[in-house]
């Protein structure tokens, strides 16, 4: 791709891939993205239409979980205008600055959702290592503070990287390989010096998800200390029980990146759809999984949804 001058430049358009391999039954995998979407977007919303109705969650634990509903659906909607146009309508093309900002909210939200699920496991840490104090550390200000500040860290660390990507010159195609945009695809198809994208993604990954999970590791290794430290049985299951749809979520995010990373380090030579579905499970079905996790394990919310229905069916 070479302008009048035969410079490198930057494409009017990207192309999307999908999932490649798949070429017949696009309309069997729209389908799935579509349910995908359905169950995420009303579990996310059911979540958060409790915690704003209901007085008994207006509770530090439930106004986390509200910002992770939140999350959630910034997630969802950030992949939804292209992937819905991939498969559903087979319009595969996308700006190439809407591409850049798509992939903005998509790294951004993702980076919030690992400060959330830090500001989860602090509130399990309070709530079990200091019960007494639970009511005056987490405040209201605090917990819009704490709210905010993850928004700011997320929203600053991934500013540079669409002006980043912007001064690259593109010549090895246009073609991504996912139904969205991400920084690393947008990496395999620029040329020019690119070590600045490399360097500066590794320090953002090292800032949020480094930081994140060794604090989340430490709240627990300090949880379960207190925990072990009740003489009661009941008391101690109770205490971790509290944590666990927590932990659930925390696995179900931290795994799928670690599988990414590990297949990307040692699997160089994986099929290409691998990389492509390893990346969905990761943006698809963690939003959706998330609300199913708290309404499962969570008593109150459990019990919240019930009423809704009893009061919608009486």
């Amino acid at each position: 791709m070479l302008g009048l001058n035969g410079t490198p430049f930057q494409p009017a358009t990207l192309q999307l891939t999908g999932i490649p391999g798949i070429q017949t039954g696009q309309a069997w995998v729209a389908l799935v993205f579509c349910i995908l979407y359905l169950i995420s977007i009303i579990g996310n919303l059911t979540i958060l239409a409790l915690v704003i109705r209901e007085p008994t969650l207006h509770q530090p634990m439930y106004y986390f979980l509200s910002m992770l509903s939140l999350n959630d659906l910034g997630v969802s909607f950030s992949t939804l205008p292209t992937v819905l146009a991939t498969f559903c309508f087979n319009y595969r093309h996308v700006d190439f600055d809407a591409c850049l900002v798509q992939m903005f909210f998509i790294h951004t939200f993702s980076f919030m959702e690992s400060g959330i699920l830090l500001a989860m496991s602090f509130d399990r840490f309070v709530a079990i290592c200091d019960p007494l104090r639970y009511a005056t550390v987490l405040t209201n200000n605090r917990i819009l503070a704490m709210g905010l500040g993850i928004v700011a860290k997320s929203f600053t660390t991934l500013f540079p990287f669409p002006f980043l990507v912007k001064r690259l010159p593109f010549c090895k195609g246009n073609v991504l390989h996912h139904s969205y945009c991400l920084h690393p695809d947008l990496m395999k198809v620029a040329c020019g010096d690119i070590h600045v994208n490399n360097i500066y993604g590794l320090f953002v990954v090292i800032f949020t998800y480094g930081i994140d999970s060794t604090f989340i590791l430490l709240s627990y290794t300090l949880i379960l200390k207190a925990v072990l430290a009740i003489a009661s049985r009941d008391q101690r299951f109770k205490a971790l029980n509290t944590c666990m749809s927590h932990i659930c979520a925390v696995l179900a995010f931290y795994v799928p990146i670690i599988a990414v990373s590990m297949i990307h380090r040692f699997w160089k030579s994986a099929p290409l759809v691998v990389h492509v579905m390893m990346s969905n499970v990761y943006l698809f079905i963690l939003p959706m999984l998330n609300p199913i996790i708290y309404s499962v394990k969570t008593k109150e919310i459990r019990r919240g949804i019930r009423q809704v229905f009893c009061k919608s069916w009486g």
